[in-house]
């Protein structure tokens, strides 16, 4: 295909899936004090709302996998974004913790194959060196969603409830869906793979999928888990934020993942030219996104501004395992290669964004319903220790 027509039928429609994505994703993280006052919710069932998103992602990334490598990126994309738009209308309905939970997990299910199938798209029609840089805009658009569930969420509820809100949300959906439907072309057949254990051992026993998953999964799943809730409370407990303030660093925040996606693609593109390993970028990457969360855990109050930013604009790099593997792996088995890899992730975020607000809860707020620092920073540090192996491990190796 040419570059015009790979840009206005394949990358724009799966990338504007992947804008409602992280839009659907981040939301929660301005409309908690509604949720909260609404479904008289504690920070453990805050947590476990928002993060039974990411469980339902998780348990639908194998079976999209082989869909993808079997029926396309094109029909999977359409039937699960009509999916996430019963899912959202069901969210806007919800009134307690069970019925907001069930409704959350029916649109993670949905969102599950929108980067993955953005992403099996396009390796199947643009040539091999472009995929790190283009994967670059493709986050850029993930970020932009997730900007838009900042601020301009803020203000929308300004003119409208929250519930209004997702029923436009579910609209957004089905257009996109459709959008997707009648200009996306269907990509040549894959020889039938079926879904069996050897596939799956295949997959997982691949050195660079397994290197890849050691040293940046869990990264991955710290920022996600973080970034979608707990960034957020974070600004209203410790520095004592107004919602207003809250919105504005969180769409700088967002602003960051943006500019930082594409600054990560087209770094990765030119140190591979010099000889670089794409493994090498990503390394760096983690040591300084790990050493980044320690200035969480020492209370650092001068940088209390601009540490959410930094947050994002460095987790940016935890992206890259994506193109890494997808790269590596024979070209029948790159949707069940992302999508397995999407499972460790999205398993991951659910532990770390339910197990934080565990952590948080064994403090009791203040009488005006703030947590204390040190709940915070207890609950960074032990995300740095489980980040630390893999890394270690990475080094260890890379030197000798």
């Amino acid at each position: 295909m040419s570059g015009p027509a790979t840009l206005f039928l394949v990358f724009i429609p799966f990338a504007l899936g992947h804008y409602i994505s992280w839009l659907l994703r981040s939301v929660n993280a301005m409309l908690a004090p509604q949720l909260v006052a609404q479904a008289n919710l504690t920070p453990s069932q805050l947590g476990m709302l928002t993060s039974a998103y990411f469980l339902a992602f998780a348990f639908a990334q194998l079976p999209i996998g082989f869909a993808l490598d079997r029926y396309g990126p094109r029909r999977v994309q359409f039937v699960l974004l009509l999916v996430a738009a019963i899912g959202t209308l069901a969210f806007a309905g919800g009134r307690d913790f069970a019925g907001l939970a069930m409704a959350r997990a029916l649109m993670g299910f949905g969102l599950a194959a929108c980067f993955m199938s953005a992403l099996k798209a396009l390796t199947t029609w643009l040539p091999a060196h472009k995929v790190p840089s283009v994967q670059g805009y493709l986050i850029a658009a993930g970020g932009l969603g997730a900007a838009t569930a900042t601020l301009p969420v803020r203000l929308a509820l300004h003119h409208m409830s929250w519930q209004w809100l997702m029923i436009g949300l579910a609209g957004a959906c089905i257009a996109v869906a459709l959008l997707i439907l009648f200009l996306s072309p269907t990509p040549p057949a894959a020889p039938p793979r079926p879904f069996t254990r050897s596939a799956l051992v295949e997959t997982f026993s691949h050195p660079v999928f397994r290197e890849t998953a050691m040293l940046v999964l869990l990264p991955h799943t710290v920022f996600f888990g973080v970034q979608g809730l707990w960034i957020a409370r974070w600004l209203a407990d410790v520095p004592r934020y107004s919602e207003q303030a809250i919105a504005w660093l969180l769409y700088l925040g967002m602003a960051a993942v943006i500019f930082g996606s594409i600054a990560v693609g087209q770094l990765t593109e030119c140190a591979t030219r010099r000889g670089w390993r794409t493994l090498d970028v990503a390394a760096a990457g983690v040591l300084l996104f790990v050493l980044l969360q320690c200035a969480f855990v020492s209370g650092w109050r001068p940088a209390q501004q601009v540490l959410p930013v930094l947050f994002m604009l460095v987790g940016c790099v935890t992206g890259m395992e994506y193109s890494i593997v997808a790269q590596a792996m024979p070209p029948a088995l790159t949707g069940r290669a992302s999508t397995c890899l999407n499972l460790l992730i999205f398993v991951g975020a659910f532990l770390v964004q339910a197990g934080f607000g565990q952590v948080i809860g064994l403090w009791a707020p203040s009488p005006l319903g703030h947590y204390p620092a040190v709940a915070y920073e207890c609950a960074f540090a032990l995300l740095v220790l489980i980040q630390l192996p893999g890394l270690c491990r990475y080094l260890l190796r890379r030197f000798r």
